[in-house]
């Protein structure tokens, strides 16, 4: 189950073993819950090795016992493990052009308190400010004798928040402040936790990787589809960010103009994704058909009652997403491909249905479709992806470990010389 690279050149043992305790991790995360002879074979170690790794993991109270099992045959009956959901804590935040939402989450992945608000995306000062007071709020949530296990603050946002207005139907509002802002840098100044900052559909793909179809995948394109479509590649088991951040940045994928009459007209004789497939389109339809939807709960309820022009878009937006995924998984060769929703009302079991469909229909001769799957979180999934940032960076076995560079944009890293089991960034305050 879990893949244990080579060893190379820049790799040492402090890395390696570093590595290796965050490989019994993962397993654990997939499996639920492993015995030592368990673990040493999934994750191809020695007895010793196991040995070693599970006693600085329970020291470090991010695994726990769950008792002696006996599951047949001869010999004493095994000490069964599993994740500790007090191990570690991660706040979420995710700033959108039309929220402000913030989390607390478990090492389990389940949030266990949020605050949220429905508005515009004020100027930066005022957003932190609020994000500030929302933290200060939630940290009681978390016992006083474990708020060392704090991993930080993860940071979900999109990238170029003042691009696509006339796309999304917003106004220009202060939108153009974001994008010389440095968020981490002043979370960080704001609230003295260790910040990790990440484009929203990046963020959403590590919530799937950490808790979700990544306990069983490690191969997958993970696409949301909100105001906007975002998206992320997981190859490997590690989540692929390209020289900019902006790797599966699908909003972008060209794809033929839409045939719907509420749609803007390109000036080119491509469109973008981000035109068809996305909730500003089928709000954009609905207010062409004369039915004003603004909130999630108005689309919901349209999509429930399956409007006609709700018909019309999600034919349109299949006919989008079809062309696009084909395209990634004829260059990529990913097996799967997970797509989570800003709403339901019956809308994600529908595309993810006709996806397949349309998917299986278009695929070339001797080539198979991919598997369609519902992502695990819904309108979550964003919050939920910036709260496990920092666990994943702490607790994730990612190839950089092995050469101790593990810095990439967006977030610092962890220093490579800590040794055993990975600590915290910084100790949060008490």
């Amino acid at each position: 189950m879990a893949r244990r690279p080579l060893v190379g050149q820049g790799s040492n043992s402090v890395q390696l073993r570093r590595y290796n305790a965050r490989i019994v991790l993962q397993v654990l995360r997939r499996v639920g819950s492993a015995s030592k002879a368990d673990l040493a074979r999934l994750a191809q170690l020695t007895n010793a090795a196991i040995g070693a790794i599970i006693q600085d993991l329970t020291a470090a109270g991010l695994i726990t016992s769950l008792g002696k099992r006996r599951h047949g045959g001869r010999g004493q009956p095994a000490t069964m493990l599993t994740l500790s959901p007090t191990g570690a804590y991660g706040f979420g935040v995710r700033l959108d052009r039309t929220a402000i939402e913030t989390v607390l989450a478990d090492f389990s992945g389940s949030i266990i308190g949020r605050r949220s608000h429905d508005m515009l995306l004020p100027e930066p000062a005022a957003a932190i400010e609020l994000v500030r007071r929302d933290i200060d709020a939630l940290l009681p949530l978390v016992p006083p004798q474990e708020r060392a296990r704090i991993a930080g603050i993860g940071v979900a946002m999109p990238f170029n928040l003042g691009a696509w207005l006339h796309e999304l139907g917003l106004p220009a509002g202060v939108f153009h402040l974001w994008d010389a802002v440095d968020v981490r840098g002043l979370l960080e100044a704001a609230t003295d936790f260790p910040v990790f900052a990440e484009n929203d559909g990046t963020a959403a793909t590590i919530a799937e990787l950490f808790s979700g179809a990544g306990r069983g995948a490690d191969d997958f394109l993970y696409l949301f589809l909100g105001p906007a479509i975002g998206g992320g590649l997981v190859m490997g088991g590690d989540c692929q960010k390209g020289v900019t951040g902006n790797a599966a940045d699908v909003a972008m994928m060209p794809v033929p103009p839409s045939t719907l009459a509420s749609a803007p007209r390109p000036g080119k004789p491509l469109d973008i994704l981000l035109t068809r497939a996305s909730l500003a389109a089928l709000r954009r339809h609905l207010a062409h058909c004369g039915v004003e939807a603004r909130s999630r709960d108005e689309l919901e309820r349209m999509v429930e009652a399956r409007h006609p022009a709700v018909e019309e878009w999600l034919a349109d937006c299949i006919a989008a997403l079809t062309p696009a995924i084909s395209a990634a998984t004829a260059l990529l060769d990913i097996p799967l491909v997970v797509i989570d929703f800003d709403i339901d009302g019956g809308l994600a079991d529908r595309i993810v249905a006709g996806l397949a469909e349309a998917l299986a229909a278009a695929a070339p001769e001797a080539r198979a479709a991919p598997q369609v799957a519902r992502g695990s979180f819904g309108r979550d999934a964003g919050a939920i992806g910036a709260a496990c940032l920092p666990m994943f960076i702490n607790y994730s076995p990612r190839a950089a470990i092995l050469t101790g560079v593990e810095a990439s944009p967006g977030h610092p890293g962890v220093t490579p010389q800590e040794a055993g089991v990975p600590q915290m960034a910084r100790i949060a305050p008490g």
